[in-house]
């Protein structure tokens, strides 16, 4: 039976070695020791398996830390982003307050300028009436002395006073027409004022003009007196 054997497995050898490598000699397995390749196998796939299992549960324990990493990233990202809205919501509530003050200061000051104006409007108009009242009084009282003579240039000035006192018929206006027709006679008083300031103006220079020659006037008459009197003496 071992020759037998020993026969059988030298044919094997010799099929299995290959052609093209003839004279390579296939190892030998020591006699007595047995090779269990299943066993290698076995334990080459339980080694890989375990490879295997330990870089999966790498993955995981990695992607869990990457998640948790996100997660806290978007948490962080999210209440930036509130932070953000909240600081703009005030900053925008501010900014109507602001608003909202300027604007509340401008209408009280344009109220505030509006009332002067009127008061200012109203002081002038009085003063303006009072002044001709007197004038138109002095003129009465002119005229009642001067007699018949004067009562063309007192109609004349009743119809230039007529002519500028004119009717306001105010009353259908509103109130933009009211501000303006307001506004119309100040600027009319301003003129009326200029025009004032200015006669008076004229009226100072002619009487400063009017003092200067008398005074010239009466220095050449006390010269050609005293000159007469020198002449008188000498030819006494």
């Amino acid at each position: 039976m071992g020759d037998t054997e020993e026969a059988v497995e030298e044919a094997q050898e010799e099929v299995a070695k290959p052609k093209f490598m003839p004279n390579i000699a296939a190892p030998k397995i020591p006699e007595g020791d047995k090779v269990d390749f299943d066993d290698i196998h076995r334990k080459r796939q339980d080694k890989d398996l375990a490879e295997l299992q330990s870089l999966i549960e790498a993955h995981f324990i990695q992607r869990k830390k990457d998640e948790e990493d996100l997660i806290t990233l978007v948490n962080r990202i999210e209440k930036r982003r509130a932070e953000r809205a909240e600081q703009q919501r005030i900053r925008s509530e501010r900014e109507k307050e602001r608003q909202a003050r300027l604007a509340e200061e401008k209408e009280r000051k344009e109220q505030e300028e509006q009332r002067k104006k009127q008061d200012d409007d109203a002081k002038k108009k009085k003063v303006l009436s009072q002044k001709t009242l007197q004038s138109g009084m002095q003129a009465k009282q002119a005229e009642g002395k001067k007699g018949a003579k004067k009562q063309t240039e007192r109609e004349k000035k009743k119809k230039i006073l007529a002519d500028r006192r004119k009717a306001l018929n105010i009353d259908h206006m509103s109130d933009d027409k009211l501000k303006e027709k307001a506004t119309e006679l100040w600027q009319w008083l301003m003129e009326l004022e200029g025009e004032k300031f200015d006669l008076t103006e004229k009226f100072k220079r002619q009487k400063y003009e009017i003092n200067q020659l008398l005074t010239r006037v009466q220095c050449h008459q006390s010269a050609k007196g005293r000159a007469k009197g020198k002449m008188a003496g000498r030819l006494r």
